[in-house]
């Protein structure tokens, strides 16, 4: 089947977007596509778009936004679980987000066949820093993304090399292909600086 992951921007018009494609077969997901500069759902969706064959979408966004005020269920429950890790949820409520973009690109997927809990093709939303914890044992969140320039490369190197350990996973083995390969090594990360780096 082919999967794609979805780091959906908060202000995805004035923010980039980021996409990967992966094939999964036998036990082994293999990067097919990296897309790093989406702006906006209409970039999300041509994006989606030259993808037929998508079997799954992982998207880390609110998808479902329904309660006016306060926190949705799922991010009380995963605050709940993860906030002494340092991985509590933001709160999404259709006061702070009247019309937000996620909700929009789950209700156009859902018109082109991508439904929630399906089984032919489905969407889900995910949260990275709890699964990130899980996946990899960790004690507390990675600051990959907060923090000063210092921590931030820290954050993305110990990152990196996390994922690239994944290409030995018993569970689901990660191939990273050479052309994307370098984006996970030291001396590129250590190499970025403003927004190349919070881009990464």
């Amino acid at each position: 089947m082919k999967l794609m992951g979805l780091d959906l921007a908060w202000h995805s018009e004035k923010n980039p977007s980021a996409a990967a494609i992966g094939q999964l077969e036998r036990g082994v997901l293999s990067l097919e596509a990296l897309e790093s500069t989406l702006f906006g759902i209409t970039d999300v969706m041509a994006f989606i778009a030259n993808e037929p064959s998508l079997t799954g979408i992982a998207i880390d966004a609110p998808l479902i936004i329904e309660n006016q005020t306060g926190q949705r269920e799922c991010e009380k429950q995963l605050s709940r679980d993860y906030g002494s890790r340092k991985a509590s949820c933001h709160t999404s409520n259709t006061t702070l987000y009247p019309a937000a973009s996620s909700v929009v690109l789950s209700m156009a997927l859902q018109e082109l066949g991508f439904g929630h809990l399906a089984d032919s093709q489905w969407q889900i939303e995910c949260y990275p820093h709890p699964a990130m914890i899980e996946c990899f044992e960790l004690p507390e969140r990675l600051l990959y993304k907060k923090g000063d320039v210092t921590t931030r490369k820290a954050g993305q190197i110990a990152l990196a090399s996390l994922i690239a350990q994944l290409a030995s996973s018993k569970v689901l083995a990660l191939q990273i292909p050479e052309r994307f390969s370098y984006i996970l090594t030291e001396a590129h990360i250590d190499s970025l600086s403003g927004q190349a780096l919070k881009s990464n």
